[in-house]
């Protein structure tokens, strides 16, 4: 009878421990799954955002050549530009705490949670 109790008992720590490497793999697996995904957004957010960069710089030196082809002058026409540039910078930074920072912030939360929410709904089914 003793015997039989402590065959049960060893059976049972065999399987708890089977089911904890069992467990703990399945963590390390989903947290492999879960980096890469993060990986792979920023280096495709990164790879959207240098191309956002050059196209802007582009069109920018493009906005300027065709300004100083009207005005006469590349002097006028970068000159412009400049003045544009800054009055847009003064206008981010007197606004950035109020709307452009919460804006951001709020965009990158419901953006990220949104895309876990579906994954994890996936997961389910």
């Amino acid at each position: 009878m003793q015997e039989g109790k402590e065959k049960n008992i060893e059976e049972l720590f065999s399987d708890a421990k089977d089911y904890l490497e069992k467990r703990v793999e399945y963590v390390r697996l989903k947290m492999v799954a879960k980096v890469s995904q993060i990986f792979a957004d920023i280096v495709t957010n990164l790879t959207v955002i240098i191309f956002f960069i050059m196209a802007f710089i582009l069109g920018s030196i493009t906005l300027a050549l065709f300004l100083s082809d009207l005005m006469g002058s590349f002097t006028r026409g970068f000159g412009v530009v400049s003045l544009l540039y800054l009055f847009l910078a003064i206008i981010v930074f007197l606004t950035k705490d109020k709307y452009i920072e919460k804006g951001i912030v709020n965009f990158t939360i419901r953006k990220y949670f949104n895309k876990y929410a579906e994954e994890d709904e996936d997961e389910k089914v």
